[in-house]
C-alpha cells in the first residue's frame, strides 16, 4: 500500500524523537571493594547485580600474590564470569613490597608476577591504591617510591598495561619542603610510565579539590574513582560538574564508582551512584579513544 507523504514524514518524525528520547547508557565502571563483602561471598550473584546496575566495566581489588587469584580463582576465569555479564574487566587494584624496606630485586620479583598473573585478566590497568608508612616519613622515603613507580610502570609498558597511583587524604596533607607529597610524586614520577587515579573524594578530604590537581598537571589522570561521603551526589559537598568540566584537560579516559559507606542495601546503592550519574548531562557516554 503506498502512503500519501505527509504520513511518511509524520512516521519518520516520530521515529527520530523516539530516538533522541532513548537514554543512550554511559560508560561507568564500579570498583568492587564497593560490595567487598558481596563478593567475597557470591562472586556470580554479585556481578549479576553490577550488570543489572548499569555499569560496563569493574575495578578488582582481590588480587593474592601469593596464590595469584583474583577473588579466590585464576584471572582467566574471573575474566569469564565478568564477560559473560557484559562486564569488562579494565583494571585492578594492587599493594606490593614497600621499596624502603624491602631489597630492589625482591620488589621487581614481586612485580614481575603480579603483572604476569594479570595478564590473565586482560586487565589496561593497574593501580597502586596506597604507599606504606616509609612514604610519609621522609622526601628520601617518598622518591624512592617514585623511583619504584618509574620502574613498574616501565614493565607494565611492556606488557601491554598502564601503572598509576590512587591517592587517599594523606598525599595532599604530609608536606616536604613546603608542597604536598602529592606534587612531589607528580613532579617525580614520568608521564609515560606513571598516570594518577585521583580520588575525589579523598582529595577533598586532604584539602585539595580534585579540579584543581586536573587543571595543574593536565593529562596525568587518566583514570578517576567518583567516590561521595556514601552514595553519588547525596551529601551535596562535592561539585561533579566541575570535575567533570575538566575531564578533557585531565586527560580521563575511564571513570569508576567507589563506595565506602551507604544509606541503603549495598547492591541498591551502587545502582543509586550509578544512575546519578546516568542521568547527569555533563557526564558523556564514553571518554575513552
Amino acid at each position: 500500500m503506498k502512503y500519501p507523504v505527509p504520513v511518511i514524514l509524520a512516521v519518520a518524525i516520530l521515529g527520530l524523537f523516539s530516538c533522541t528520547q532513548k537514554q543512550v547508557q554511559k560508560e561507568i565502571g564500579l570498583q568492587l571493594y564497593s560490595i567487598r563483602a558481596e563478593i567475597a561471598t557470591n562472586p556470580e550473584t554479585a556481578l549479576d547485580a553490577v550488570a543489572a546496575a548499569g555499569y560496563t566495566f569493574v575495578e578488582m581489588a582481590g588480587y593474592n600474590p601469593v596464590e595469584g587469584t583474583f577473588y579466590g580463582m585464576p584471572g582467566a576465569d574471573f575474566a569469564r564470569l565478568c564477560k559473560a555479564r557484559g562486564l569488562a574487566v579494565l583494571s585492578s587494584h594492587i599493594n606490593g613490597p614497600d621499596p624502603n624496606t624491602t631489597p630492589w630485586e625482591t620488589c621487581m620479583e614481586w612485580w614481575d608476577k603480579a603483572i604476569e598473573d594479570h595478564l590473565e585478566t586482560g586487565v589496561s590497568y593497574i593501580v597502586q591504591p596506597s604507599m606504606w608508612k616509609s612514604a610519609y616519613e621522609s622526601l628520601e622515603g617518598l622518591l624512592h617510591y617514585c623511583e619504584l613507580f618509574n620502574t613498574v610502570g616501565e614493565k607494565c609498558n611492556r606488557a601491554g598495561i598502564r601503572f598509576g597511583y590512587h591517592n587517599h587524604d594523606r598525599e595532599f596533607t604530609t608536606v616536604y619542603d613546603q608542597v604536598p607529597l602529592y606534587d612531589h610524586m607528580l613532579l617525580h614520577t614520568d608521564p609515560e610510565k606513571v598516570f594518577f587515579q585521583i580520588d575525589v573524594f579523598w582529595s577533598q578530604v586532604g584539602g585539595a579539590p580534585a579540579v584543581e590537581y586536573l587543571e595543574k598537571y593536565p593529562g596525568r589522570f587518566e583514570l578517576w574513582h567518583v567516590k561521595d561521603e556514601k552514595e553519588i551526589g547525596a551529601s551535596g559537598e562535592i561539585d561533579f560538574k566541575a570535575i567533570y568540566e575538566k575531564a578533557s584537560t585531565a586527560g580521563l579516559r575511564y571513570a569508576i564508582v567507589e563506595q565506602e559507606a551507604f544509606t541503603m542495601e549495598p547492591f541498591e546503592s551502587i545502582k543509586a551512584s550509578y544512575d546519578f550519574l546516568q542521568n547527569a548531562p555533563y557526564v558523556q557516554v564514553s571518554y575513552a579513544n
